[in-house]
């Protein structure tokens, strides 16, 4: 998502660069550069390598914004068995993590 995102922004600031306007052209080529060093050098080596790095330390949430925080239950792990399971459906096999 963020090469394609950095692609897209690459090829218009690309198309600033070959205008003919002195001004533009240099505003163009640096915006070129930073977004081709940030997605391709930083985003997409330096950063998972420090995630990698950090291990669970990198997805730490602070205790004053986890009780903020909304639980979003995608998957309804936290639901109660009568509400996860309609009635006349049968039991499904358990789930294995």
């Amino acid at each position: 998502m963020v090469a394609a995102a950095a692609l897209i922004m690459v090829a218009v600031f690309a198309g600033f660069v070959v205008t003919q306007d002195a001004i533009v052209k240099p505003i163009a080529f640096a915006l070129d550069f930073g977004v081709l060093v940030d997605a391709l050098l930083i985003r997409m080596t330096f950063l998972p390598a420090v995630l990698l790095w950090v291990g669970r330390r990198g997805w730490w949430l602070p205790l004053s914004l986890q009780k903020i925080l909304p639980n979003v239950d995608i998957e309804g792990r936290d639901l109660p068995k009568s509400a996860a399971q309609p009635r006349g459906t049968p039991a499904a096999a358990p789930q294995r993590d």
